[in-house]
Protein backbone atom coordinates (compact mmCIF):
# COMPACT_ATOMS: atom_id res chain seq x y z
CA UNK A 1 0.00 0.00 0.00
CA UNK A 2 0.94 3.67 -0.70
CA UNK A 3 -0.15 7.11 -0.68
CA UNK A 4 -1.13 8.55 -3.76
CA UNK A 5 -0.09 12.10 -4.39
CA UNK A 6 -3.64 12.69 -5.76
CA UNK A 7 -6.38 13.48 -3.37
CA UNK A 8 -9.84 13.70 -3.71
CA UNK A 9 -12.02 17.04 -2.76
CA UNK A 10 -15.37 17.56 -0.61
CA UNK A 11 -17.58 20.21 -0.84
CA UNK A 12 -19.63 20.72 2.40
CA UNK A 13 -20.87 23.46 3.94
CA UNK A 14 -18.78 25.91 1.88
CA UNK A 15 -15.92 23.93 2.90
CA UNK A 16 -13.29 22.22 1.03
CA UNK A 17 -11.82 18.97 2.53
CA UNK A 18 -8.63 17.17 1.03
CA UNK A 19 -8.89 13.21 1.47
CA UNK A 20 -5.77 11.34 0.21
CA UNK A 21 -5.54 8.41 -2.14
CA UNK A 22 -4.35 5.29 -0.92
CA UNK A 23 -3.05 2.27 -3.88
CA UNK A 24 -2.79 -1.35 -3.84
CA UNK A 25 -0.35 -3.20 -5.67
CA UNK A 26 -2.70 -4.05 -8.10
CA UNK A 27 -3.37 -0.57 -9.22
CA UNK A 28 -6.71 -0.43 -7.40
CA UNK A 29 -7.22 2.40 -5.16
CA UNK A 30 -9.57 3.69 -2.68
CA UNK A 31 -9.81 6.84 -0.37
CA UNK A 32 -8.39 7.24 2.64
CA UNK A 33 -11.84 8.54 4.46
CA UNK A 34 -10.38 7.24 8.47
CA UNK A 35 -10.34 11.17 9.60
CA UNK A 36 -13.98 12.03 7.30
CA UNK A 37 -15.88 12.12 10.68
CA UNK A 38 -13.25 14.08 13.01
CA UNK A 39 -13.03 17.04 9.94
CA UNK A 40 -16.56 17.11 9.15
CA UNK A 41 -19.37 15.60 11.30
CA UNK A 42 -19.64 13.03 8.15
CA UNK A 43 -19.99 9.30 8.16
CA UNK A 44 -20.33 7.33 4.85
CA UNK A 45 -23.45 4.98 4.69
CA UNK A 46 -22.32 1.51 2.54
CA UNK A 47 -24.97 -0.58 3.49
CA UNK A 48 -23.41 -4.29 2.37
CA UNK A 49 -19.97 -2.94 2.38
CA UNK A 50 -19.74 -3.13 -1.18
CA UNK A 51 -17.46 -0.41 -1.78
CA UNK A 52 -16.09 -0.34 1.50
CA UNK A 53 -12.28 -1.09 2.19
CA UNK A 54 -12.36 -3.04 5.84
CA UNK A 55 -8.48 -3.07 5.70
CA UNK A 56 -5.43 -3.60 4.11
CA UNK A 57 -4.12 -7.27 3.12
CA UNK A 58 -1.45 -8.89 1.23
CA UNK A 59 -2.92 -12.42 1.59
CA UNK A 60 -5.72 -12.87 -1.42
CA UNK A 61 -5.90 -10.77 -4.59
CA UNK A 62 -9.26 -11.00 -6.45
CA UNK A 63 -10.83 -8.88 -9.92
CA UNK A 64 -14.11 -10.02 -10.50
CA UNK A 65 -14.36 -8.05 -13.82
CA UNK A 66 -11.56 -10.30 -15.12
CA UNK A 67 -11.96 -13.32 -13.33
CA UNK A 68 -8.63 -13.47 -11.61
CA UNK A 69 -7.88 -15.08 -8.15
CA UNK A 70 -4.49 -15.47 -6.50
CA UNK A 71 -2.73 -16.55 -3.01
CA UNK A 72 0.19 -14.77 -2.28
CA UNK A 73 0.34 -14.08 -5.87
CA UNK A 74 0.07 -17.43 -7.55
CA UNK A 75 -2.74 -17.50 -9.01
CA UNK A 76 -5.50 -20.12 -8.07
CA UNK A 77 -5.01 -22.71 -11.69
CA UNK A 78 -1.43 -23.26 -10.95
CA UNK A 79 -1.98 -24.03 -7.19
CA UNK A 80 -5.23 -26.36 -7.82
CA UNK A 81 -2.88 -27.85 -10.80
CA UNK A 82 0.20 -28.84 -8.66
CA UNK A 83 -0.06 -27.54 -4.55
CA UNK A 84 -1.18 -29.87 -1.92
CA UNK A 85 -3.48 -28.81 0.49
CA UNK A 86 -0.94 -28.45 3.13
CA UNK A 87 1.25 -26.30 1.10
CA UNK A 88 -1.60 -23.90 0.29
CA UNK A 89 -2.02 -24.04 3.64
CA UNK A 90 1.11 -23.19 4.50
CA UNK A 91 1.22 -20.06 2.29
CA UNK A 92 -1.61 -18.64 3.13
CA UNK A 93 -0.95 -18.85 6.82
CA UNK A 94 2.90 -17.96 6.46
CA UNK A 95 3.46 -15.95 3.73
CA UNK A 96 5.72 -18.33 1.46
CA UNK A 97 5.50 -21.89 -0.19
CA UNK A 98 7.30 -24.22 2.63
CA UNK A 99 11.07 -25.72 2.28
CA UNK A 100 10.75 -29.43 1.94
CA UNK A 101 12.05 -29.32 5.27
CA UNK A 102 9.30 -27.11 6.39
CA UNK A 103 6.80 -28.97 4.86
CA UNK A 104 8.15 -32.05 6.81
CA UNK A 105 8.01 -30.08 9.94
CA UNK A 106 4.64 -29.17 9.09
CA UNK A 107 2.75 -32.74 7.96
CA UNK A 108 4.54 -33.61 11.39
CA UNK A 109 2.20 -31.05 13.87
CA UNK A 110 -0.96 -31.97 11.52
CA UNK A 111 -0.52 -35.72 12.18
CA UNK A 112 0.59 -35.51 15.97
CA UNK A 113 -2.35 -33.06 16.62
CA UNK A 114 -5.04 -34.88 14.78
CA UNK A 115 -6.05 -36.80 17.95
CA UNK A 116 -8.70 -34.72 19.89
CA UNK A 117 -9.22 -35.19 23.72
CA UNK A 118 -11.39 -38.01 25.03
CA UNK A 119 -13.62 -36.21 27.24
CA UNK A 120 -14.66 -33.80 23.51
CA UNK A 121 -16.39 -37.02 22.96
CA UNK A 122 -19.23 -36.41 25.93
CA UNK A 123 -20.00 -33.24 24.07
CA UNK A 124 -21.00 -34.81 21.06
CA UNK A 125 -23.00 -37.38 22.35
CA UNK A 126 -25.01 -34.58 24.11
CA UNK A 127 -26.19 -32.85 21.03
CA UNK A 128 -29.59 -33.81 20.40
CA UNK A 129 -29.80 -36.25 17.25
CA UNK A 130 -30.79 -33.32 14.82
CA UNK A 131 -28.66 -30.85 15.58
CA UNK A 132 -26.36 -29.34 11.99
CA UNK A 133 -23.17 -30.48 11.85
CA UNK A 134 -22.24 -26.58 11.63
CA UNK A 135 -24.10 -25.99 15.07
CA UNK A 136 -21.79 -28.76 16.18
CA UNK A 137 -18.65 -28.17 14.34
CA UNK A 138 -19.02 -24.45 15.86
CA UNK A 139 -19.65 -25.27 18.89
CA UNK A 140 -16.69 -27.86 19.41
CA UNK A 141 -14.12 -25.53 18.02
CA UNK A 142 -15.06 -22.78 20.43
CA UNK A 143 -14.40 -25.78 23.14
CA UNK A 144 -11.02 -26.42 22.42
CA UNK A 145 -9.76 -23.47 24.40
CA UNK A 146 -10.82 -24.99 27.30
CA UNK A 147 -9.43 -28.32 26.37
CA UNK A 148 -6.31 -26.18 25.72
CA UNK A 149 -5.21 -23.68 27.81
CA UNK A 150 -3.69 -20.61 26.50
CA UNK A 151 -0.20 -20.15 26.58
CA UNK A 152 2.38 -17.65 28.28
CA UNK A 153 4.36 -16.89 25.13
CA UNK A 154 2.31 -15.63 22.54
CA UNK A 155 4.52 -16.73 19.27
CA UNK A 156 4.74 -19.91 20.61
CA UNK A 157 1.21 -20.03 21.39
CA UNK A 158 0.29 -19.57 17.51
CA UNK A 159 3.42 -21.81 16.21
CA UNK A 160 0.81 -24.45 18.33
CA UNK A 161 -2.30 -23.70 17.85
CA UNK A 162 -2.69 -23.03 14.18
CA UNK A 163 -1.55 -26.50 13.18
CA UNK A 164 -3.60 -28.10 16.04
CA UNK A 165 -6.99 -25.98 15.16
CA UNK A 166 -5.94 -26.92 11.18
CA UNK A 167 -5.69 -30.47 11.96
CA UNK A 168 -8.16 -31.08 14.83
CA UNK A 169 -11.32 -29.28 12.55
CA UNK A 170 -11.23 -32.49 9.78
CA UNK A 171 -11.20 -34.84 13.19
CA UNK A 172 -13.96 -32.70 14.69
CA UNK A 173 -16.12 -32.76 11.57
CA UNK A 174 -15.96 -36.42 11.17
CA UNK A 175 -16.68 -37.16 14.39
CA UNK A 176 -20.04 -35.15 14.24
CA UNK A 177 -20.82 -36.96 11.15
CA UNK A 178 -20.45 -40.46 12.87
CA UNK A 179 -21.58 -39.97 16.33
CA UNK A 180 -24.87 -37.99 14.57
CA UNK A 181 -25.47 -41.57 12.56
CA UNK A 182 -24.54 -43.81 15.66
CA UNK A 183 -21.72 -45.01 14.04
CA UNK A 184 -18.34 -45.75 16.04
CA UNK A 185 -15.45 -43.04 15.76
CA UNK A 186 -13.15 -43.76 13.51
CA UNK A 187 -9.04 -42.31 14.50
CA UNK A 188 -6.84 -40.28 12.16
CA UNK A 189 -3.85 -42.82 10.05
CA UNK A 190 -0.36 -41.32 10.02
CA UNK A 191 -0.01 -42.68 7.15
CA UNK A 192 -2.41 -40.56 4.95
CA UNK A 193 -2.61 -37.38 3.48
CA UNK A 194 -4.41 -34.53 4.84
CA UNK A 195 -7.18 -35.11 2.41
CA UNK A 196 -7.38 -39.18 2.81
CA UNK A 197 -7.61 -38.98 6.18
CA UNK A 198 -10.72 -37.00 6.56
CA UNK A 199 -12.23 -39.82 4.04
CA UNK A 200 -11.20 -42.19 6.44
CA UNK A 201 -12.04 -40.92 9.39
CA UNK A 202 -15.43 -40.25 7.67
CA UNK A 203 -16.69 -43.62 5.95
CA UNK A 204 -14.23 -46.35 6.88
CA UNK A 205 -16.26 -49.09 8.81
CA UNK A 206 -15.17 -52.46 10.58
CA UNK A 207 -17.27 -53.86 8.12
CA UNK A 208 -16.39 -52.81 5.07
CA UNK A 209 -13.10 -50.75 5.04
CA UNK A 210 -13.34 -47.29 2.75
CA UNK A 211 -11.99 -47.55 -0.28
CA UNK A 212 -9.29 -44.21 -0.57
CA UNK A 213 -9.98 -43.85 -4.95
CA UNK A 214 -7.66 -41.49 -5.88
CA UNK A 215 -10.14 -39.67 -8.19
CA UNK A 216 -11.79 -38.95 -4.96
CA UNK A 217 -8.90 -37.43 -2.63
CA UNK A 218 -7.85 -35.53 -5.61
CA UNK A 219 -10.91 -33.84 -6.18
CA UNK A 220 -11.02 -33.33 -2.46
CA UNK A 221 -7.87 -31.23 -2.32
CA UNK A 222 -8.80 -29.47 -5.34
CA UNK A 223 -12.07 -28.41 -3.48
CA UNK A 224 -10.57 -27.33 -0.56
CA UNK A 225 -7.72 -25.23 -2.55
CA UNK A 226 -10.43 -23.62 -4.71
CA UNK A 227 -12.27 -22.59 -0.95
CA UNK A 228 -9.15 -21.62 0.98
CA UNK A 229 -9.45 -17.95 1.03
CA UNK A 230 -11.58 -15.67 -0.74
CA UNK A 231 -10.48 -12.09 0.08
CA UNK A 232 -12.91 -10.06 2.74
CA UNK A 233 -16.30 -12.25 2.63
CA UNK A 234 -19.12 -12.61 4.66
CA UNK A 235 -17.48 -15.37 6.87
CA UNK A 236 -13.88 -13.74 6.97
CA UNK A 237 -15.12 -10.65 7.60
CA UNK A 238 -16.37 -11.98 10.74
CA UNK A 239 -13.48 -13.39 11.79
CA UNK A 240 -11.68 -10.25 11.60
CA UNK A 241 -14.45 -8.12 13.25
CA UNK A 242 -14.85 -11.08 16.50
CA UNK A 243 -11.13 -11.09 16.15
CA UNK A 244 -10.56 -6.96 16.57
CA UNK A 245 -11.65 -7.56 20.48
CA UNK A 246 -8.69 -10.06 20.63
CA UNK A 247 -10.47 -12.95 21.02
CA UNK A 248 -8.73 -16.48 21.09
CA UNK A 249 -8.16 -17.86 17.64
CA UNK A 250 -10.96 -20.39 18.22
CA UNK A 251 -13.58 -17.77 19.08
CA UNK A 252 -12.93 -16.31 15.91
CA UNK A 253 -12.93 -19.76 13.71
CA UNK A 254 -16.08 -20.47 15.65
CA UNK A 255 -17.38 -17.00 14.57
CA UNK A 256 -16.61 -17.70 10.84
CA UNK A 257 -18.32 -21.26 10.76
CA UNK A 258 -21.23 -19.49 12.26
CA UNK A 259 -21.22 -17.00 9.38
CA UNK A 260 -20.71 -19.47 6.86
CA UNK A 261 -23.66 -21.72 7.89
CA UNK A 262 -25.81 -19.24 6.15
CA UNK A 263 -27.52 -20.37 2.88
CA UNK A 264 -26.33 -17.01 1.18
CA UNK A 265 -22.90 -17.92 2.08
CA UNK A 266 -21.39 -21.61 3.05
CA UNK A 267 -25.00 -23.23 1.97
CA UNK A 268 -25.11 -22.45 -0.91
CA UNK A 269 -23.87 -25.80 -2.21
CA UNK A 270 -26.50 -27.06 -0.34
CA UNK A 271 -28.92 -25.19 -1.93
CA UNK A 272 -28.06 -26.48 -5.31
CA UNK A 273 -28.85 -30.08 -3.80
CA UNK A 274 -32.71 -29.12 -2.78
CA UNK A 275 -33.25 -27.33 -6.07
CA UNK A 276 -32.02 -30.17 -8.14
CA UNK A 277 -33.85 -32.41 -6.23
CA UNK A 278 -37.17 -29.94 -6.50
CA UNK A 279 -36.59 -30.14 -10.23
CA UNK A 280 -36.39 -34.19 -10.20
CA UNK A 281 -39.46 -34.26 -7.88
CA UNK A 282 -41.69 -32.07 -10.47
CA UNK A 283 -41.08 -34.07 -13.34
CA UNK A 284 -37.41 -33.54 -14.23
CA UNK A 285 -37.69 -31.20 -16.87
CA UNK A 286 -35.07 -28.74 -17.23
CA UNK A 287 -36.26 -26.66 -19.80
CA UNK A 288 -39.75 -25.87 -17.95
CA UNK A 289 -37.19 -24.39 -15.25
CA UNK A 290 -34.97 -22.63 -16.92
CA UNK A 291 -37.92 -20.80 -18.67
CA UNK A 292 -39.24 -19.80 -14.73
CA UNK A 293 -35.76 -18.90 -14.23
CA UNK A 294 -35.97 -16.27 -17.08
CA UNK A 295 -39.35 -14.98 -15.63
CA UNK A 296 -38.98 -12.51 -13.47
CA UNK A 297 -42.54 -12.39 -11.52
CA UNK A 298 -41.66 -15.77 -10.89
CA UNK A 299 -39.73 -16.52 -7.55
CA UNK A 300 -37.72 -19.75 -8.69
CA UNK A 301 -34.46 -18.83 -9.06
CA UNK A 302 -31.36 -21.34 -10.13
CA UNK A 303 -29.19 -22.04 -7.37
CA UNK A 304 -25.24 -22.03 -8.30
CA UNK A 305 -25.67 -19.55 -11.07
CA UNK A 306 -23.84 -16.05 -10.98
CA UNK A 307 -21.75 -14.63 -8.69
CA UNK A 308 -21.45 -11.15 -6.42
CA UNK A 309 -17.99 -10.28 -6.89
CA UNK A 310 -17.15 -12.05 -10.16
CA UNK A 311 -19.08 -10.46 -13.61
CA UNK A 312 -17.38 -13.03 -15.90
CA UNK A 313 -16.59 -16.94 -15.36
CA UNK A 314 -15.48 -17.52 -11.92
CA UNK A 315 -11.87 -18.89 -12.06
CA UNK A 316 -12.63 -21.62 -9.19
CA UNK A 317 -15.76 -22.91 -11.34
CA UNK A 318 -13.50 -22.69 -14.29
CA UNK A 319 -11.35 -25.54 -12.50
CA UNK A 320 -14.22 -27.24 -10.78
CA UNK A 321 -16.26 -28.02 -13.46
CA UNK A 322 -13.03 -30.59 -15.24
CA UNK A 323 -12.60 -31.62 -11.76
CA UNK A 324 -16.45 -32.68 -11.42
CA UNK A 325 -16.51 -33.82 -14.64
CA UNK A 326 -13.71 -36.35 -14.32
CA UNK A 327 -14.96 -37.14 -10.76
CA UNK A 328 -18.66 -38.61 -12.37
CA UNK A 329 -16.30 -40.27 -15.05
CA UNK A 330 -14.50 -42.35 -12.48
CA UNK A 331 -16.98 -42.98 -10.21
CA UNK A 332 -19.59 -44.16 -12.93
CA UNK A 333 -21.88 -43.55 -10.42
CA UNK A 334 -25.92 -43.81 -11.75
CA UNK A 335 -27.75 -40.67 -9.89
CA UNK A 336 -30.94 -38.59 -11.42
CA UNK A 337 -29.87 -35.54 -9.84
CA UNK A 338 -26.16 -35.73 -10.74
CA UNK A 339 -28.14 -35.97 -14.41
CA UNK A 340 -30.18 -33.07 -14.31
CA UNK A 341 -27.36 -31.12 -12.61
CA UNK A 342 -25.45 -31.63 -16.51
CA UNK A 343 -28.32 -31.22 -18.28
CA UNK A 344 -29.16 -27.90 -17.37
CA UNK A 345 -25.29 -27.19 -17.23
CA UNK A 346 -25.59 -27.89 -20.62
CA UNK A 347 -28.61 -25.23 -21.55
CA UNK A 348 -27.86 -22.43 -19.36
CA UNK A 349 -24.05 -22.63 -20.90
CA UNK A 350 -26.13 -22.45 -24.41
CA UNK A 351 -28.53 -19.62 -23.54
CA UNK A 352 -28.00 -15.83 -24.29
CA UNK A 353 -30.46 -14.52 -21.59
CA UNK A 354 -27.88 -16.38 -18.75
CA UNK A 355 -24.52 -15.45 -20.95
CA UNK A 356 -25.35 -11.68 -21.55
CA UNK A 357 -25.82 -11.70 -17.56
CA UNK A 358 -22.92 -12.83 -16.99
CA UNK A 359 -25.06 -16.20 -14.95
CA UNK A 360 -22.63 -18.99 -15.31
CA UNK A 361 -22.49 -22.03 -13.05
CA UNK A 362 -20.23 -21.16 -9.83
CA UNK A 363 -18.43 -22.93 -7.93
CA UNK A 364 -21.27 -23.64 -5.57
CA UNK A 365 -22.75 -25.79 -8.58
CA UNK A 366 -20.11 -27.81 -9.04
CA UNK A 367 -18.98 -28.51 -5.19
CA UNK A 368 -22.52 -29.63 -4.08
CA UNK A 369 -22.54 -32.09 -7.30
CA UNK A 370 -18.79 -33.72 -6.43
CA UNK A 371 -19.80 -33.92 -2.82
CA UNK A 372 -22.70 -36.05 -3.53
CA UNK A 373 -21.47 -37.96 -5.60
CA UNK A 374 -18.27 -38.46 -2.62
CA UNK A 375 -21.28 -39.71 -1.03
CA UNK A 376 -21.27 -36.26 1.52
CA UNK A 377 -24.12 -36.09 3.37
CA UNK A 378 -26.23 -32.96 2.16
CA UNK A 379 -25.96 -31.37 6.09
CA UNK A 380 -22.10 -31.85 5.71
CA UNK A 381 -21.44 -29.96 2.95
CA UNK A 382 -21.12 -26.46 5.04
CA UNK A 383 -18.78 -27.98 6.74
CA UNK A 384 -16.77 -29.53 4.10
CA UNK A 385 -16.49 -25.78 2.90
CA UNK A 386 -15.21 -24.65 6.69
CA UNK A 387 -12.46 -26.86 6.51
CA UNK A 388 -11.32 -25.96 3.11
CA UNK A 389 -11.87 -21.93 4.31
CA UNK A 390 -9.80 -22.59 7.45
CA UNK A 391 -6.35 -21.70 6.06
CA UNK A 392 -7.61 -18.40 4.93
CA UNK A 393 -9.42 -17.45 8.05
CA UNK A 394 -6.44 -18.10 10.39
CA UNK A 395 -4.53 -16.34 7.75
CA UNK A 396 -6.51 -13.64 7.91
CA UNK A 397 -6.98 -13.75 11.81
CA UNK A 398 -2.78 -13.43 12.10
CA UNK A 399 -2.72 -10.49 9.83
CA UNK A 400 -5.24 -8.44 11.46
CA UNK A 401 -3.75 -9.13 14.92
CA UNK A 402 -0.21 -8.16 13.65
CA UNK A 403 -1.28 -4.86 12.21
CA UNK A 404 0.25 -1.65 13.19
CA UNK A 405 -3.17 0.29 12.62
CA UNK A 406 -5.25 -2.26 13.92
CA UNK A 407 -8.57 -1.07 15.73
CA UNK A 408 -11.44 -2.60 17.27
CA UNK A 409 -13.96 -2.92 14.39
CA UNK A 410 -16.84 -0.38 15.40
CA UNK A 411 -19.42 0.45 12.04
CA UNK A 412 -21.05 3.93 12.32
CA UNK A 413 -24.67 3.88 11.79
CA UNK A 414 -27.52 6.29 10.76
CA UNK A 415 -30.60 6.27 12.82
CA UNK A 416 -33.55 6.49 11.29
CA UNK A 417 -36.17 5.71 14.15
CA UNK A 418 -38.45 8.17 16.23
CA UNK A 419 -37.26 11.78 17.83
CA UNK A 420 -37.41 12.33 21.24
CA UNK A 421 -40.22 11.34 22.95
CA UNK A 422 -41.55 12.04 26.58
CA UNK A 423 -42.06 8.88 28.43
CA UNK A 424 -45.74 8.30 29.56
CA UNK A 425 -47.05 6.29 32.22
CA UNK A 426 -49.10 2.99 32.05
CA UNK A 427 -52.99 3.74 31.99
CA UNK A 428 -54.03 4.43 35.33
CA UNK A 429 -55.26 2.25 37.65
CA UNK A 430 -52.80 -0.63 36.49
CA UNK A 431 -51.35 -2.32 39.84
CA UNK A 432 -47.90 -1.37 39.05
CA UNK A 433 -46.31 -2.97 42.83
CA UNK A 434 -46.57 -6.29 40.86
CA UNK A 435 -44.15 -4.85 37.88
CA UNK A 436 -41.82 -3.01 40.90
Amino acid sequence: MKNSPQTIQLLWKGQCFDFPLVQGSEGETAIDIKTLRQRTGLITLDQGYANTGSCTSSITFMDGERGILRYRGIPIQELARGASFKETAFLLIYGTLPTPGELVRFSEQLTDYSPVHENMRLFFQNFPPNAHPMGILSSMVNSLRSFYPELANADEEIQVTVPRLLSKIRTLAAMSYRISMGYQVVYPRPDLSYCANFLHMMFDSTVKPYELKEEVVQALRTIWILHADHEQNCSTSAVRLVGSARVNLYAAISSGITALWGPLHGGANQAVIDMLEGIRNNGGNVDTFVKRAKDRTDPFRLMGFGHRVYKTYDPRARIMKGVCHRLLQALDREDPLLDIAQELEKTALSDDYFISRNLYPNIDFYTGIAFRAMGIPTNMFPVMFAIGRLPGWIAQWLESIKDPHWKLNRPRQIYVGPGKTMYRPPTKGLDMEQYS
